[in-house]
């Protein structure tokens, strides 16, 4: 399966573009901070679904996929603290991103799952 026809890579690409411009908005004392860990943590999402389609089987794709799914929850636990720190104030758009990116790569792993 090629990644870049995946709707779960293409909407963590999106994810992606959201996240920096949340960041946007942060000091310029948290850039390498909390800036620099969600920026790896979103990158590292289409990142593990790419690498994990490139594998040579199931398993394995399914693999880097569980990655993803963690990287979600890092994101998620990332953008509470910044709200907390007063950073940002509205999330809803990239938490409602969030939920959908997860929900799809659940998907993505339950179809792996059961092809293996």
């Amino acid at each position: 399966m090629y990644y870049k026809d995946l709707e779960v890579w293409k909407k963590s690409i999106e994810l992606v573009k959201e996240i920096y411009i949340l960041t946007e908005s942060f000091p310029q004392s948290e850039q390498f901070g909390l800036i620099s860990q969600i920026k790896r943590a979103v990158i590292s999402v289409p990142s593990n679904i790419a690498e994990g389609c490139a594998r040579y089987s199931n398993k394995e794709t399914s693999r880097f996929v569980d990655i993803a799914i963690g990287s979600i929850a890092e994101i998620d636990t990332q953008l509470i603290i910044a709200k907390e720190l007063g950073y940002i104030n509205e999330t809803k758009k990239a938490d409602d991103m969030l939920k959908q990116v997860n929900a799809l790569l659940l998907g993505f792993k339950k179809h792996l799952d059961k092809s293996t």
